[in-house]
């Protein structure tokens, strides 16, 4: 296959990521990081990981090293990798911006421990995905948690994208590791925190009949899954091992298989679950979720001093030219809300009415930090709505860095 990564990467990826990398308030932050790496006396990635890790060399460790051989070599990728691990109890691994030609990916103690050979070429594949990819040429974290809030508008995309972004690493580390069984079970580890010596028995198609459960009922992610994880930045991990599972079926990895077309339209309708739009949509449902937004947005927005411009600018760009902001009432919208909160309990899934909270997390947050009678009224319309106690929280304070 010519430019194998090139061909399997995500579709969605790719369009937001061109989209979001035109856009005058990435390119203004892009600009601001460069000036200030170019200013920079500090130490580099390097010297940070020299002094704070372990450099894993060829002679200490030849099988992770031929483990990235063989990723470089199914993704095309020339440049000079280096390895180190930290020790941490946490399964986690990062690959950072390059830097003087030099690919830097580091490892916890913990996962090089409890992952098998194919799990780590899983996860290795992933890192190495965010960089063939240039995921890192849009600073999503240095955006959202910038001094100066983004557009509400922006903040969606760089959301969506950042899922999308992680459904092409994951098809990246899939293509190395060749074994969708081990894939599965990486991706089981790293949400669970789990070993394979505990007494939990991983079990893929249990795994992906949560995922056939959401599609079909539109409900909750699986008994015990984190569904704070539901609409932050990353996919629900069972999302991304349907994903996946659609991927290991199509020609990209099989002769014979589905074609890229109907791969991605497949993948859409898996990832849309974490997007429903219900600011345009028919049913009672969505009705009622859009009632409360309009509510919810107007009285969170108006519960600290009144609705300022930054918060009349992000309600115009959720809103567009749907609802004349001018005419409605704070008050009066406030009172409604009651009525509007049980509308939605009653007729909503789990997963939407988290939907309506997340949006209204971000209007709540283009101005920081978040004034507590926000705050409150949030998680009063939280509590309403039968959410987790810290859901809220959650959605405020979400780490939106790529995995």
């Amino acid at each position: 296959m010519k430019d194998p990564a090139g061909q399997i990467r995500c579709d969605n990826d790719l369009k937001l990521y061109e989209r979001l990398l035109a856009h005058p308030e990435v390119s203004r932050v892009r600009e601001e990081i460069e000036q200030q790496e170019e200013n920079r006396k500090g130490p580099g990635v390097r010297r940070h990981l020299l002094s704070t890790s372990v450099r894993l060399s060829r002679s200490m460790s030849g099988a992770l090293h031929e483990m990235a051989d063989r990723c470089q070599e199914r993704l095309g990728i020339e440049s000079s990798l280096e390895l180190y691990v930290y020790s941490a109890p946490q399964f986690n691994a990062a690959c950072f911006k390059p830097e003087d030609g030099r690919v830097y990916i580091m490892f916890s103690s913990s996962l090089l421990e409890a992952f098998s050979e194919q799990e780590l070429l899983f996860v290795m594949g992933h890192e190495l995905g965010h960089h063939v990819y240039r995921h890192h040429d849009i600073p999503i974290g240095y955006i959202l948690r910038g001094k100066t809030r983004p557009p509400a508008s922006l903040a969606l995309d760089l959301f969506a994208w950042s899922r999308y972004a992680e459904v092409s690493a994951d098809r990246a580390g899939a293509y190395c590791a060749e074994d969708l069984p081990s894939v599965a079970r990486a991706l089981f580890k790293l949400a669970s925190g789990l070993r394979d010596d505990t007494i939990v028995q991983f079990d893929l198609d249990e795994f992906l009949r949560q995922v056939d459960d959401m599609l079909a009922l539109g409900e909750q992610p699986g008994q015990g899954a984190p569904m704070q994880d539901w609409f932050l930045t990353h996919p629900f991990s069972p999302l991304r091992v349907k994903a996946l599972t659609v991927f290991d079926r199509s020609v990209l990895m099989r002769p014979g298989g589905i074609d890229k077309h109907d791969l991605e339209d497949q993948v859409q309708t898996v990832m849309g679950l974490m997007e429903p739009d219900y600011l345009k949509g028919k049913t009672d449902a969505t009705r009622a979720m859009r009632n409360l937004f309009v509510a919810g947005a107007i009285a969170v927005a108006d519960a600290d001093d009144g609705i300022s411009d930054k918060e009349q600018k992000a309600l115009e760009e959720f809103l567009e030219d749907d609802v004349a902001l001018e005419k409605l009432d704070p008050e009066r919208l406030r009172e409604l809300l009651p009525k509007r909160i049980d509308a939605v309990r009653e007729k909503a899934s789990l997963s939407q009415r988290m939907q309506v909270v997340r949006d209204l997390c971000l209007v709540a947050g283009v101005e920081q930090p978040v004034a507590q009678a926000e705050n409150r009224l949030l998680n009063d319309i939280a509590r309403g709505l039968e959410l987790p106690g810290d859901f809220v929280t959650q959605c405020l304070e979400a780490s939106p860095e790529l995995d």
